[in-house]
C-alpha cells in the first residue's frame, strides 16, 4: 500500500481493556500526513494499588505534533470528559458538544484555571463538519441527560460510534433511541461500528429508568423517619427518578453533595426535571419531621470525602442520621469498591440506620449500558461490516467480538489501547502501536504512572519506612550518635521496638566506620551503604524490607 494512499484509522488511547477513561482518535488520510479528531477524554479512578491517587487521565503523549482538528464529545459522565481540563494544555483544540455535556465541561475549564477555550455547543441530531470528518449526531438512551452516537463519515465509509448506551423505550430524561436514524446507517453500507461492550456478559436488557422509579416509590412507602438514597449524581435519569419518588411520598428533597447540585443545576438549565420543585437546603431540611425528607446523597461508592461518608462518620455539619433511619442504595457496586462499600454501610449500620440495597430490593437500580439481547438488537440495526469493541475489559472485548462473529458480522478487531486499527481500505487490521500509558493527578500535578513518589508510597505501604540520621565532622568522622527511627514497623512493646532500633544504631555505626574517608565523602555511596544494612536487619527481624530515609549532617 502506497505511504500517501488515504486510510481512515481508529485508535483508543484509553477505553479499550478497561472499562472507564474513554480517549478514543479517528485518523485520516496518508500514514505520513493524518488529521484527527479526538471523541471523548475521560478519566478513571485510582483504588488500593494507587495510594493518594484518586484521579488517573489518559496519556497523550501520542498527540504531540499530530493535527488535532477537534474533541467531539458524546455524553457528561466523567469516564468520557473528566479529563479535559487536566489535559487541555496538551490537546488544545475546538470541541463539540450537545448542551448539557457543555455546561458541565465550561465548569471543569475553568475550574482547571482554562478561560480561553473554544466550545461549540451543537443541538441534538446535529450535523457537523470538521476537516474531513462528516458528523451527525444520533440520539441514544443512557443513565445521564443527551447521551449521543457518532456517525463519523469520512470519503472512506461511515463509523457509527457508539458512546455509551442501552435500549430504554421509556427514558425520564430525553428522547427514545433514534432507530430509524441506526437503521439509515445500515441501508448505506455501515463500515464500522465502535460499540460498548460493559455488560456483554449479561443476558437479556439492562431494564428501564421508568422501572426503577416505581419500585423505589414502593420502597420509600414503607419507611417512616429520615430517608437518604445514594446513587451517581451524574445519574441524571437516577436523580430525576428519586425526587419524583419522594414526591409520591410527600417528601421534599434535599442534596448532599457537591456533585449533585452541579449535575441537577446542568439538568435545570437545559429544560430537564420538569414538574420537580427546586430542593431545600440542608438548614431547612434539619427542620421537618423525619418522615417529611429524603436526602439525596453522593457517596455511594464508599468515597471517603463524599457527602454519605461524612454523615456515617458524624462529620456532616447539618445532615445526620441515626435509629430507625434508613439508607437505600440505588447504585452497583464497582469492581474494587466493595471494601470500601462494606465498611461505609457498617458505619451506617451502627449509627442504627437500616440498608437497603439492590439485593433487598430488586429492581432499584438498572444499569446504563446494553446487554446482550441490546447489542444484539443494535447489530441487527446498524448492520456494520467490522466490529471493534471498546469500553470493556480485555475479557470483555473479546466476549463481544464473540457475539459479532456468531450475530454474522464479517470482521472483528479488538485493539488495546495504543493499537492503531486500519478500517479502510482493505480489511480492518491493527497496523500501528503508539504510546497510551496513564498519567496520575498526584497533588494536583500529573505525573507518569511509573513515578517515583508513587513507586516509594506503594513500597512504604506494604514495607514500611525507616529514617536514619547522623553526623560527619570535617574529617568524615562520627561526630553524633546515630539515631534511627521507624514508621509502620510492628512491635509488641515499647522495650521491644526500642531494642530492635538501637541493635540496627550499633550495625550502622559498625558499617560507618569501616567506609574510607573517600567512600564517607561520596552521600550517595553513605547512603546505598546505610539502607542496605538497615534493610536486611529490618528483613531478619519483621520480614521487611522497608524504605529507608538516610540524612546526613556535614559539620
Amino acid at each position: 500500500m502506497k505511504k500517501t494512499q488515504d486510510e481512515l484509522v481508529f485508535l483508543p488511547l484509553g477505553g479499550s481493556n478497561e472499562i472507564g477513561m474513554n480517549l478514543n482518535l479517528y485518523g485520516f488520510g496518508p500514514a505520513d500526513n493524518r488529521q484527527w479528531i479526538i471523541v471523548d477524554v475521560g478519566v478513571t479512578f485510582g483504588d488500593l494499588t494507587t495510594p493518594g491517587i484518586e484521579v488517573i487521565v489518559p496519556g497523550p503523549e501520542f498527540l504531540k505534533g499530530e493535527t488535532i482538528l477537534g474533541i467531539v464529545l458524546t455524553h457528561a459522565h466523567e469516564d468520557h470528559i473528566g479529563a479535559i481540563g487536566w489535559l487541555w494544555d496538551k490537546i488544545k483544540a475546538p470541541v463539540y458538544a450537545t448542551p448539557f455535556t457543555a455546561f458541565l465541561v465550561r465548569e471543569k475549564l475553568r475550574e482547571a484555571g482554562v478561560e480561553d477555550f473554544d466550545l461549540t455547543e451543537v443541538p441534538l441530531g446535529a450535523h457537523i463538519k470538521i476537516g474531513p470528518f462528516d458528523i451527525d449526531y444520533i440520539t441514544l438512551t443512557h443513565s445521564i441527560a443527551e447521551p449521543n452516537g457518532l456517525a463519523v463519515t469520512t470519503e472512506l465509509g461511515t463509523v457509527f460510534h457508539t458512546g455509551d448506551w442501552k435500549i430504554d423505550e421509556a427514558p425520564i430524561t430525553g428522547k427514545p433511541t433514534d432507530v430509524a436514524a441506526i437503521t439509515a446507517l445500515g441501508d448505506n453500507n455501515l463500515l464500522a461500528m465502535v460499540c460498548d461492550s460493559t455488560n456483554v456478559f449479561v443476558e437479556g436488557r439492562a431494564g428501564s429508568e421508568d422501572d426503577v422509579r416505581i419500585e423505589l416509590e414502593k420502597v420509600l412507602k414503607t419507611l417512616k423517619k429520615r430517608v437518604a438514597v445514594a446513587c451517581f449524581a451524574s445519574n441524571v435519569a437516577r436523580v430525576d427518578s428519586v425526587m419524583r419518588a419522594a414526591m409520591a411520598c410527600g417528601r421534599q428533597v434535599c442534596l448532599v453533595g457537591r456533585s449533585m447540585h452541579r449535575i441537577t443545576a446542568a439538568a435545570r438549565h437545559v429544560g430537564l426535571m420538569h414538574g420537580i420543585p427546586e430542593p431545600i437546603s440542608e438548614a431547612e431540611a434539619a427542620m421537618l419531621k423525619p418522615n417529611q425528607i429524603l436526602y439525596l446523597c453522593t457517596g455511594s461508592q464508599g468515597e471517603p470525602r463524599a457527602a454519605l461518608s461524612r454523615i456515617a462518620d458524624g462529620n456532616h455539619p447539618l445532615v445526620k442520621l441515626g435509629a430507625g433511619d434508613a439508607c437505600v442504595f440505588s447504585s452497583r457496586v464497582i469492581p474494587g469498591n466493595e471494601i470500601a462499600i462494606r465498611s461505609l454501610q457498617n458505619r451506617l449500620s451502627d449509627l442504627g440506620v437500616h440498608i437497603h440495597t439492590e439485593r433487598d430490593h430488586p429492581g432499584i437500580h438498572v444499569s446504563g449500558h446494553p446487554c446482550r439481547e441490546e447489542l444484539q438488537q443494535m447489530y441487527a440495526w446498524a448492520r456494520p461490516r467490522i466490529s471493534v469493541p471498546t469500553h470493556g475489559e480485555r475479557r470483555h472485548l473479546l466476549k463481544h467480538a464473540d457475539l459479532a462473529a456468531e450475530i454474522g458480522v464479517p470482521e472483528q478487531v479488538t485493539p488495546h489501547n495504543g493499537e492503531m486499527v486500519r478500517l479502510a481500505p482493505g480489511r480492518a487490521e491493527i497496523i500501528d502501536e503508539v504510546p497510551a500509558g496513564r498519567l496520575f493527578v498526584d497533588g494536583g500535578h500529573l505525573v507518569p504512572e511509573g513515578a517515583d513518589a508513587l513507586r516509594e508510597r506503594r513500597h512504604a505501604a506494604h514495607n514500611g519506612m525507616m529514617f536514619v540520621a547522623f553526623a560527619l565532622d570535617r574529617k568524615n568522622k562520627l561526630a553524633s550518635i546515630v539515631d534511627v527511627r521507624g514508621l509502620g514497623l510492628a512491635f509488641e512493646s515499647e522495650d521491644a521496638i526500642s531494642d530492635h532500633l538501637e541493635h540496627i544504631c550499633k550495625l550502622v555505626e559498625t558499617a560507618l566506620k569501616k567506609l574510607s574517608y573517600d567512600e564517607l565523602e561520596d552521600d550517595v555511596t553513605t547512603e546505598t551503604v546505610v539502607a542496605r544494612v538497615v534493610k536486611k536487619a529490618a528483613q531478619a527481624i519483621w520480614g521487611r524490607r522497608p524504605l529507608v530515609e538516610t540524612i546526613i549532617v556535614r559539620l
